[in-house]
């Protein structure tokens, strides 16, 4: 790969899932479900524009195990079935990236992570800048000073310097931290009671998980004993947070040129789909129409207190707002707040998660906090607040 432009490689299982969970169920009038196909291609159309005329390549995992699975048969275990809601629309989803002329990968026995890592070190080894376009944590490992981070959800990037003032470590160190502090989502064991403070605390004294390993007998407190105790799968931890390098792929980066779109099958997809507005555009309309923008420029998941506070203000301002939760479950003796969305005008609303548990889920608000900052504005007599069988 000769120009100096980026190679992009974009984690698609990443925006799958995030796009499925972030945005509402949108389902055509035949009963197709489509939010997800929307979300998703939402994000690769804008990634197009911000990079054009970079390589881009999106992957997305395969069905099946992985030798994840081989090394340790719980990985994952704990996931949720994918609802066949989402299920549906992923061969949508593919069909319409590869009419969009960009090359997909799906390899079986792998993750997308180990895709994208290997492709990752291959430009990165030939001099090429790599940005991978993701919301995975896990990621951060492959940082170095060819390969970045962008998550496209938050507007914001990760470099060398980004990782370590997100995580207290290097990018080096990203696999040992994963392996002491654990993933619950992925069902990767971690030392009970290490938290990221702890993790970074050993590491930053020890240097590697080795060091904090050959050490742990100076580790004082419970944690300490935690530790020890935690020794005998501390390298099988590592062993699973660890992306992999070395992946055999049937093509090369030199093979991710992005070829023309097939208008005629973008459009028969995008009709079937009901996405008018990219059909006009297909047809010779302005690119972001009105309907386009409200979906991707009005609506907001909020991720920060500092986006949180200026929506409480926005909320407090306008005196008459809508707001609506989301549950675990419609029975209210069983049900768990997961996040809340509250609207100020038409088109223009907002999302808080607060217990979002998904491959890919970004990092969210604490639930008390949330909780405690919009109580005053719901108990407040003075604003008007509309919601669906809210309890007065």
């Amino acid at each position: 790969m000769k120009d100096t432009k980026p190679l992009i490689l974009v984690d698609g299982s990443s925006y799958l899932f995030r796009a499925f969970h972030a945005l509402p169920n949108l389902m055509s009038t035949k009963g197709a479900n489509t939010g997800a196909i929307r979300g998703v291609i939402s994000m690769i159309k804008k990634l197009m524009r911000d990079y054009a005329d970079c390589h881009i390549a999106v992957v997305f995992d395969a069905k099946g195990p992985t030798f994840r699975n081989d090394m340790f048969p719980d990985y994952k275990a704990n996931r949720a079935k994918m609802p066949d809601e989402l299920r549906e629309q992923i061969a949508p989803i593919h069909n319409i990236i590869r009419l969009m002329g960009l090359p997909l990968i799906v390899k079986e026995g792998v993750e997308a992570d180990d895709v994208i890592g290997t492709l990752a070190k291959q430009a990165s080894d030939a001099g090429q800048k790599v940005i991978i376009s993701t919301g995975d944590k896990d990621m951060a490992q492959l940082v170095n000073e060819q390969v970045s981070l962008i998550n496209t959800m938050t507007e914001t990037t990760m470099d060398e310097e980004g990782v370590m003032e997100k995580f207290g470590v290097r990018p080096d160190q990203i696999i040992d931290y994963l392996a002491l502090v654990g993933d619950t989502a992925d069902n990767i064991p971690g030392v009970p009671k290490c938290g990221p403070k702890t993790a970074v605390k050993w590491l930053s004294a020890n240097e590697n998980l080795n060091g904090v390993m050959e050490n742990a007998d100076s580790v004082g407190g419970k944690v300490g004993g935690y530790l020890r105790e935690s020794l005998h799968f501390l390298p099988l931890s590592y062993a699973l947070a660890k992306i992999k390098l070395d992946v055999e792929l049937e093509h090369q980066i030199e093979d991710f040129v992005h070829s023309e779109p097939d208008s005629e099958g973008l459009r028969e997809l995008f009709a079937k789909y009901e996405f008018r507005q990219w059909v006009d555009e297909l047809s010779g309309g302005e690119a972001g129409s009105e309907t386009e923008q409200t979906v991707k420029g009005e609506y907001e998941i909020i991720l920060t207190e500092d986006r949180f506070d200026y929506w409480l203000d926005q909320l407090q301002k306008v005196g008459l707002f809508a707001f609506d939760t989301e549950t675990t479950s419609l029975d209210y003796m069983e049900a768990e707040l997961v996040g809340i969305s509250f609207a100020v005008e038409a088109g223009k609303a907002a999302y808080v998660p607060v217990a979002h548990v998904y491959e890919g889920a970004p990092e969210q608000l604490s639930r008390e906090d949330v909780l405690k900052k919009i109580k005053p504005l719901l108990e407040d007599e003075s604003l008007i607040k509309i919601g669906q069988k809210p309890k007065i």
